[in-house]
């Protein structure tokens, strides 16, 4: 928050000894966090509302004004930081984050597929590789 703009060692344990998946994707979440706070918070004419203020009233329910439902933007939308209330949090079964960061990791592993390289640039990747050959038998 004062100013860095690179997070190092997300997903690293131990000193960076050890790696996890399920670190990798807790530490996304918080980045993602970090990332929308750094942005900083608008203010504008807009945003500030004064004219929605005075029509409805200090006190009263802004909720019912389009202008609020415009400019509601939630801190952040983390893929597995829960933020349910505590009671429907235990109905759905009561996961810690690292639970759940283990299941999805497992689940991204099962069901990833990953996209062929397009023809052009594995050409072009095997080009270099010639080259690069070439040039090390030569030396």
């Amino acid at each position: 928050m004062a100013g860095a703009n690179t997070i190092y060692g997300a997903g690293m344990l131990e000193l960076g000894m050890t790696f996890s998946s399920a670190q990798l994707l807790i530490d996304n979440d918080i980045i993602q966090m970090v990332r929308k706070a750094v942005l900083g918070i608008e203010v504008s004419e807009e945003t500030l509302s004064l004219d929605a203020i005075k029509k409805v009233g200090i006190g009263k329910d802004f909720l019912a004004l389009k202008q609020t439902r415009d400019l509601i933007d939630l801190p952040s939308a983390p893929l597995l930081i829960n933020r349910l209330m505590r009671g429907d949090w235990e109905r759905a079964g009561s996961k810690d984050l690292a639970t759940v960061a283990q299941e999805k990791a497992d689940e991204i592993v099962k069901t990833h597929e990953v996209l062929p390289i397009d023809k052009d640039i594995l050409k072009e990747m095997e080009s270099v590789l010639k080259k690069a050959d070439k040039a090390a038998i030569s030396a």
